[in-house]
């Protein structure tokens, strides 16, 4: 199977042993303790399941420059986005600063759990230069308005670096009991079904039918043994669709329309950065963890709005050193329902123009679906259709 991103074996952070996972959690109740923002909370959720294998906890200043500026740590690891733990001024009693030990409580569960002990490296003040410099590069722009430039401005400039032991997976683990799997989990799952060569289909989205033959296109175009339909299960932009909802619409897809033990659905627990390029190298990265040989990146993979270029998250693959990652890129173009062809296809490969193609905007879906009206079945499977339309009805009536 490829092998994990930096070195030769996962390394993921969650303390398994349970005795010592206890003890952990005994000391932890003694420790002066912070909330941590959500997006330090789902990284912390990636370093335990061993998708940022081999990091080891949150970067300091220079190492998230490091990493903004060149996409590499200070010592040489190719990595394209900042993992930091941020917080505000006010969030860090005296108490946490004189601290060499602190326990990190999670801010999307009740009570605030503790969800791991940190070893606190240092403490340091992130200026408005740098804080500005770390948004530009990773983000393509410094655009208040952007959601993952509004999440990170919101964090506050007190940057808490050291390595981190994870004591549990947060809300994805219980919410999430049937698709939350960690990168060593899916790994296991690779091998007993005895899949080698296994395309990834990144989510955040539930499925149309465009979607779901791209994933069968990049499987026969790469000779994929399998697909992994991998969705994000953390925190998204208001109006995208919940993470419940999608599962339940992708999980009914691959049951009707996907040959048996063709496909894995499953989760990770990280929040949405709407960071482009940079967040599909991210992908590609966690994606070689969970023993995935190629990503498909799609058009505006991993985007919002117009602040990237349709296919910037596939040229940025052509502009990073040749040995910085394992895995393979598939290059998806538009997928759409064309008439002429009779069938879904890659505008690249199709001989026709935009006037034979189904196209429906998002805002005609949810307005059709809140209506009661059903999409058309070249647009999207009835089923799907139907978990969407008592969604979208549920909150019109809410």
């Amino acid at each position: 199977m490829i092998a994990p991103h930096g070195s030769d074996e996962l390394n993921p952070l969650y303390v398994a042993d349970d005795a010592r996972r206890a003890e952990l959690m005994e000391e932890a109740q003694e420790l002066p303790s912070i909330i941590i923002s959500s997006g330090a909370a789902s990284s912390a959720v990636m370093l335990g399941s061993g998708y940022f294998n081999p990091l080891t906890g949150y970067m300091n200043i220079s190492e998230a420059i490091s990493v903004a500026e060149n996409m590499t740590t200070t010592d040489g690891l190719f990595w394209p986005v900042p993992i930091m733990n941020i917080a505000k001024a006010d969030q860090l009693a005296t108490t946490v600063r004189n601290a060499s030990r602190v326990a990190l409580r999670d801010p999307n569960v009740n009570d605030n759990p503790v969800l791991a002990i940190m070893d606190v490296a240092e403490i340091e003040i992130l200026s408005d230069a740098q804080k500005g410099s770390l948004i530009e590069h990773t983000f393509r722009t410094t655009d208040p308005e952007h959601p993952g430039v509004a999440a990170f401005n919101d964090m506050g400039n007190q940057v808490i670096s050291g390595q981190i032991q994870v004591l549990n997976h947060s809300y994805f683990k219980s919410d999430f009991v049937d698709t939350f799997r960690t990168a060593a989990e899916i790994r296991e799952d690779f091998a007993e079904r005895r899949w080698n060569k296994v395309v990834a289909f990144q989510t955040r989205n539930p499925m149309h039918r465009a979607h779901e033959e791209l994933c069968r296109i990049a499987q026969k175009a790469v000779g994929a043994d399998g697909i992994l339909i991998h969705m994000l299960l953390g925190k998204l932009k208001p109006g995208d669709i919940p993470a419940q909802v999608r599962d339940a619409s992708i999980r009914k897809m691959v049951e009707l329309y996907f040959p048996e033990n063709t496909v894995s659905v499953t989760g990770y627990g990280f929040d949405m950065l709407y960071a482009g390029p940079r967040e599909a190298l991210l992908h590609a990265i966690f994606r070689q963890n969970c023993g995935c040989t190629d990503l498909i990146v799609g058009r505006d993979h991993a985007g919002v709005g117009d602040y990237y270029g349709p296919f910037d998250a596939q040229t940025i693959f052509d502009e990073i050193p040749e040995n910085a990652l394992e895995i393979k890129i598939f290059r998806g173009d538009h997928t759409v329902w064309c008439n002429k062809c009779g069938e879904i296809v890659m505008m690249r490969d199709c001989p026709h123009g935009p006037e034979d193609y189904l196209f429906l905007s998002g805002t005609k879906v949810r307005e059709m679906l809140a209506a009661g009206e059903m999409l058309p079945e070249e647009f999207s499977r009835p089923e799907v259709a139907e978990i969407l339309m008592q969604y979208y009805q549920e909150e019109e009536g809410a």
